[in-house]
């Protein structure tokens, strides 16, 4: 009995680590040649197929698995060679890395997108740089974007600086020009991954007011939590910026994206939120914290929801200098 169960097991890992590999080389971001990825996709998924019916033959057992281990090893150290990059030809949008510097009283952000949008893809660049005192810290606000159904969007920021004003923080794919996003490819080292600092009419208005091919609907809420709770999320945001200028990385559809890096940079207060797979399927994030009490519980979360809805306040407001204030204006 143990002998099957160990099989079964060894099964199951080499059919969870062989599917990745074989997609992961057909969707190779080394291999210009789509022929040569298919090749070298199918022939590790005719050895997973082949190497998984031998477990169940002991004169081809041991041998299959030997073809096998010496397969995932040269392919991992294949894959080991597929690094992130600062130096490649990036959209306008992301060409800049933002970074902070930080002192004891306060925080500096430099590359701070502050775009002009006349559509999704025209715009008057401008970037800037931006202090705000620590001391002025009074909350932070988590912006939902859904764009594809109540299940899929995308989170940001913004932290509020009282008289300072806003900034906000996202964390997006960072393109190549002329490069799409796909989710698939997103798994497999093909982006690299972008903290974009902003000004909040840079990318709310984007997405409210541009992006109309594809509405987006936007919702702002007020995370709950004590100003210090508020610092601690920040710097961590600022060190996880400045490790990135260092260090690029990669993003991943699934394990490094714009909700499992927020939660991963909050989970440093006390009393953090456990992990959830409300957190993978971002569009209900939101829901899940407000489970958690992180929200403002005062309302049902339908309520919280509508009046935290802020594409019709946005459009109106548009260009104007106030505009962080009119999305926040009551009804």
């Amino acid at each position: 009995m143990l002998t099957v169960m160990g099989l079964v097991l060894l099964g199951l890992s080499e059919l969870s680590f062989g599917a990745y590999a074989s997609l992961a080389l057909l969707n190779h971001p080394n291999i210009a040649s789509t022929a040569l990825r298919r090749l070298l996709g199918g022939a590790f998924a005719l050895l997973l197929a082949t190497t998984l019916v031998a477990l169940s033959l002991p004169a081809w057992r041991w041998g299959a698995q030997a073809a096998f281990l010496v397969a995932a090893l040269l392919f991992l150290v294949a894959w080991a060679r597929v690094e992130p990059s600062d130096d490649r030809e990036w959209m306008s949008d992301v060409a800049r890395t933002a970074r902070a510097t930080i002192t004891e009283t306060t925080i500096t952000f430099h590359n701070v997108r502050n775009f002009d949008y006349h559509s999704p893809t025209e715009f008057d660049e401008a970037w800037d740089e931006r202090t705000y005192r620590l001391d002025r810290l009074a909350g932070v606000d988590l912006f939902s974007s859904h764009w594809m159904g109540p299940a899929v969007a995308h989170v940001f920021v913004s932290f509020d600086f009282g008289v300072d004003g806003r900034i906000a923080i996202s964390v997006e794919v960072r393109r190549e020009r002329g490069e799409t996003f796909s989710w698939l490819r997103g798994l497999f080292r093909h982006f690299e991954l972008a903290f974009v600092v902003a000004d909040e009419r840079d990318v709310v208005r984007l997405r409210t007011n541009h992006r109309k091919r594809q509405p987006e609907q936007v919702y702002r809420y007020r995370l709950t939590g004590t100003p210090e709770m508020a610092r601690h999320f920040l710097l961590a945001y600022a060190r996880r910026i400045n490790a990135a200028v260092e260090r690029p990385e990669f993003y991943n559809t699934l394990t490094t994206n714009c909700t499992n890096t927020v939660w991963e940079l909050a989970e440093m207060n006390p009393g953090r939120v456990p992990f959830s797979w409300k957190l993978m399927i971002s569009g209900y994030a939101a829901e899940y914290l407000y489970d958690q009490g992180r929200l403002d519980s005062s309302v049902p979360f339908a309520e919280l929801t509508r009046l935290g809805h802020v594409n019709a306040r946005a459009q109106a407001a548009d260009r104007a200098p106030d505009f962080s204030e009119r999305v926040r204006a009551p009804e």
